[in-house]
């Protein structure tokens, strides 16, 4: 998924991409209770390599882990990168939603999770032109355990709201969202850019809610825009 992003080590950045618990070489671990679980990993990691001063940056569901290593340790944010994702917790509606997800995954199996999701995580640009980065997406859902998918359902489901905790976020933060985001539409951003005083908001023209995979280079020139002049 951040293979596009490899790239800004280029530019001088430590680039550390973990693979979170359940997911492709982590098949065998205990599954996930919770958002927490995740982010206690990332922090686990992190101390493990001696690092305690990064840009933790998280995508959708990696946005809710950002948020929870905040609130679990703040301390190791110099900044904060929230791409494609939302400060809320689930509605009543959207808790069906996964937990028909997570009856389908059981059921029939990753290709269908693929085939219900993949048309939601890109935009109509991507859908006109890229079908690279739609097979891409289909490849990556489908490689993963069915228990893998259903625990991250589960964590995303019983995730808490982020909303109160916006207003103590004090470093520098850029949110960036694909104009034609139909799961986080920019709204969400541009609420959150409010919320969170000084960050910065960029739009990405032609992205849906992939928007790393979908617009690579605009994506990669506005990050290392923001960590060249506010990290």
């Amino acid at each position: 998924m951040w293979e596009p992003q490899l790239s800004l080590a280029g530019y001088g950045w430590r680039i550390i991409v973990p693979e979170l618990r359940g997911f492709g070489d982590g098949a065998g671990d205990p599954p996930t209770a919770s958002i927490d679980d995740y982010a206690a990993d990332v922090i686990d990691l992190l101390d493990g390599l001696h690092i305690h001063d990064t840009a933790i940056c998280g995508l959708s569901m990696g946005g809710y882990v950002a948020f929870a290593m905040f609130r679990l340790a703040p301390k190791y944010f110099h900044a904060m990168i929230l791409a494609d994702t939302k400060s809320p917790g689930d509605s009543a509606e959207a808790v069906v939603g996964r937990k028909n997800m997570q009856q389908l995954v059981r059921e029939k199996g990753q290709s269908a999770v693929a085939d219900a999701l993949v048309p939601k995580l890109v935009g109509d640009t991507t859908k006109r032109g890229r079908p690279d980065v739609i097979e891409g997406l289909r490849r990556q859902i489908t490689g993963n355990p069915v228990e893998a998918i259903a625990g991250a359902l589960t964590a995303m489901m019983t995730r808490p709201d982020s909303t109160p905790m916006l207003a103590s976020i004090h470093c520098p933060v850029q949110i960036l969202v694909g104009d034609e985001d139909a799961l986080t539409p920019p709204p969400l951003s541009e609420q959150m850019h409010r919320d969170i005083a000084g960050s910065e908001l960029v739009v990405i023209p032609g992205a849906g809610h992939m928007s790393n995979m979908e617009q690579p280079q605009r994506f990669n020139d506005a990050l290392a825009h923001f960590l060249d002049h506010r990290v």
